[in-house]
């Protein structure tokens, strides 16, 4: 088929793309691990198994990656990835990246950017990390806490939904022109901290949160315990050392370019996401 791939397709920012997709009309296959057994579109994908990217890509001549997760050594996974997309003709590539990236990421974005109709998308950090059950969330659902060592600094939090806005705006027509932009820079519409992400948490979810100051050590203990590889965790907590610094306090346009509708604010994330956060962990 002539449509698009989108890989990490039942997780939060590949299902809203999926969706945001098919009701334009775009063909769409989505891959996953495990394949929905009622989309006839479904197809199994394994980063660390190059035999399933043929037949994932087959067909196809778009492509939204979500980089493997859980890994501080993606880029090995993808390069096979895009070898054989651009064997196939594959004419856009659309990464999910990150503002402030992992250990080794900038490199993999460097290399979608080469690719023919490489384009980075650098998101800011999800709203999503707030609700249940990553491990933010469900410290906030449990205990009424955010632990954290970024102190004051502010992150300009987004909406994975907004993320895939963008992302459809840039996958939908195959023909259309992305501004020959080849990396968009994905922000809410403010940028703000841990303690007013509480305070609005607080006021609007009737959620009593406060933020606790700790240490990246224990940042990563906690990250491990919630079932995340050990490297992995260690690089999750060292971004927050680059949070501290200031240097996700930034806030783009992108989303209100690419989409013509402003990015949601936290309040409305959260007065959507009330129920998440209802009684019913222990303390």
């Amino acid at each position: 088929m002539t449509g698009v791939l989108v890989t990490g397709g039942t997780g939060k920012t590949g299902s809203a793309l999926v969706r945001l997709l098919r009701d334009q009309g775009v063909p769409v296959r989505v891959a996953s691990r495990t394949p929905a057994a009622g989309d006839p579109d479904a197809v199994r994908f394994d980063w660390s198994d190059p035999t399933t990217h043929q037949a994932a890509l087959r067909g196809t001549d778009r492509v939204f990656i979500v980089p493997p997760v859980n890994s501080v050594e993606q880029l090995p996974l993808v390069r096979p990835f895009l070898a054989e997309a651009r064997r196939l003709g594959i004419r856009r590539v659309v990464l999910l990246g990150s503002a402030i990236p992992l250990p080794g990421t900038p490199e993999m974005a460097a290399h979608v950017r080469d690719e023919p109709g490489g384009i980075v998308l650098r998101a800011s950090g999800f709203m999503q990390n707030f609700l249940p059950p990553h491990p933010t969330g469900e410290r906030i659902r449990r205990h009424g806490e955010i632990r954290t060592s970024t102190g004051t600094s502010r992150i300009g939090w987004i909406d994975a939904r907004d993320i895939a806005a963008a992302a459809s705006a840039l996958l939908a027509d195959p023909d259309a022109e992305p501004g020959h932009r080849s990396d968009y820079l994905l922000t809410g519409p403010k940028a703000f901290g841990y303690q007013e992400a509480a305070e609005i948490i607080t006021a609007h979810a009737r959620k009593p949160v406060h933020v606790a100051q700790i240490t990246t050590g224990e940042l990563a203990a906690e990250y491990r315990a919630a079932g995340m590889p050990a490297e992995f965790a260690a690089a999750l907590a060292a971004v927050e050392v680059g949070i501290e610094a200031g240097e996700q306090d930034q806030v783009s346009t992108a989303v209100l370019d690419l989409t013509g509708r402003p990015p949601r604010t936290f309040t409305e994330f959260v007065t959507e996401h009330a129920a998440k956060w209802a009684d019913g962990g222990h303390s």
